[in-house]
């Protein structure tokens, strides 16, 4: 061990860094490229199959070597994320990933801390891979849509069959073994519209404690197909801009109200950290510019990011260049900067540009109200969350700095629900609304009881003697 430590630290002090590399970045390894034994409807990379044709799709031992040492020397941080995607990274065999372990371990510096990431649709895992997990402490991430009918509506086989019950299957066994795991969720047209159905069960049924709500969004390209980032039409599996946006708003106000501190929502979390102004959200979409998330393929190809796949998008091979060197080239620096740089003027002169930065550039397809190109397609949707979220935003920002936890905000609103139930229960219908948006209670907050959603306007109620 002394012995490869120090090969190690030789080949990291030997690398010439260039002067605008990033200190880390986050880097999705797809050994199996595209291939996987499902056939999800929505799968964005599916269609990846064509730009290699006559692909084994089989990452060599050689290139997984080259991509771990690389990933390892590049890093200028204490911390490296290993990461594996697909298709569907299982298919690589188990044999695969303990020797990519190893490999870690062997470049691995002595300051270093290493974290293993593999994300799954769960079918293909058994009591071994559970172990395994278990014992190299990875975090997986498994692929599920929801209930039964809204996750086998479009998560099915290669034979268009249901998925559910394996992916349930799978997702028990790594509670058996107790691995640490998160749940994706892709948000479609269909399971939408059972935000709370789909919340509730997660939270419930499947015992999760972290979630991801990814929205569908597939371009048409002009042949049909959705294999590049092109065209202005999208998909009939593709979320609803305003439907995204109430699915959110729903899962929030349930959220908010019951499992703050113990159940943790990606986005909400990321949101949470743009209320707070911190450096980064978190997530890649809500921050101001990307760059720092590149996708490996499996024989080596290094691209901007997972969703840009594609031609004009490939910065090299990790053979002939090494990966530092593709990262901070000027291609992609430019490509992380697009996203600042390209903002329509609607962008720049909303009220919540600071949480949304425009979203994913893969999005950015639709014209603002003026006619400008480059507004993001979820714009509509991603407005009316952020508008919903913002008064509980304040209030959980206020708390943290001041030193309190952010689930005091459960007790806070309930109290607020309280106050306002009473002025709502003093107003007749033909009376303005005491929350002050000068219309009629009737046609403002009489249209709905208390209890449905936060049930609160988006400000403090006032005392009965403040009226």
């Amino acid at each position: 061990m002394p012995q490869i430590i120090s090969t190690a630290q030789s080949m990291s002090k030997n690398l010439n860094i260039p002067k605008y590399a990033p200190p880390a970045f986050h880097l999705l390894a797809k050994p199996t490229g595209a291939i996987c034994n499902l056939d999800c409807a929505y799968c964005f990379f599916l269609d990846k199959e064509v730009l290699y044709p006559g692909s084994q799709f089989h990452m060599s031992n050689d290139l997984l070597e080259t991509y771990i040492r690389q990933l390892i020397e590049s890093h200028q941080t204490d911390h490296v994320t290993i990461a594996w995607q697909g298709g569907e990274p299982t298919l690589m065999g188990l044999d695969f990933y303990r020797k990519a372990v190893t490999l870690a371990e062997q470049y691995c510096r002595p300051e270093m801390s290493l974290e293993h990431t593999l994300q799954t649709n769960g079918t293909l895992l058994d009591d071994a891979w559970c172990a395994f997990f278990k014992e190299n402490n990875f975090l997986i991430g498994i692929s599920i849509d929801g209930p039964r009918a809204l996750h086998d509506t479009y998560r099915v086989d290669k034979g268009g069959g249901p998925t559910f019950d394996r992916v349930m299957r799978g997702l028990r066994l790594l509670q058996k073994h107790d691995v640490e795991y998160n749940i994706l969720t892709a948000v479609n047209r269909v399971n939408a519209d059972h935000p709370l159905e789909v919340y509730r069960f997660l939270r419930d049924e499947a015992g999760a404690d972290w979630i991801q709500f990814i929205p569908v969004v597939e371009r048409i390209n002009s042949d049909g197909r959705t294999l590049y980032q092109e065209g202005n039409t999208v998909s009939d599996r593709s979320v609803l801009p305003d439907q995204f946006g109430r699915f959110l708003n729903l899962i929030f106000d349930e959220w908010v109200q019951h499992d703050v501190g113990n159940i943790f929502v990606q986005t909400f979390e990321a949101t949470l950290r743009n209320w707070l102004g911190m450096p980064s959200s978190g997530m890649c979409v809500f921050n101001e510019t990307c760059g720092l998330g590149v996708a490996l393929e499996h024989n080596g190809d290094l691209y901007s990011c997972d969703h840009y796949v594609e031609p004009d998008y490939l910065l090299g091979n990790i053979h002939q260049d090494h990966m530092i060197k593709l990262v901070s080239s000027p291609k992609q620096q430019q490509f992380g900067l697009d996203k600042q740089n390209k903002l329509p003027q609607y962008c720049l002169n909303c009220d919540v540009r600071f949480a949304c930065h425009g979203e994913c550039p893969k999005n950015r397809f639709t014209a603002s109200p003026e006619g400008e190109p480059g507004l993001n397609y979820l714009c509509e949707g991603l407005q009316r969350f952020f508008h919903h979220v913002d008064y509980p935003m304040k209030i959980m920002a206020g708390l943290i700095q001041r030193g309190y936890p952010a689930e005091q905000v459960m007790e806070i609103l309930s109290l607020e629900k309280t106050r306002w139930q009473a002025l709502f229960d003093q107003t007749g219908r033909n009376d303005l609304c005491p929350c002050g948006s000068g219309q009629k209670f009737k046609h403002c907050h009489g249209r709905w009881p208390v209890n449905e959603g936060l049930g609160i306007p988006n400000k403090p109620a006032p005392f009965s003697g403040d009226r």
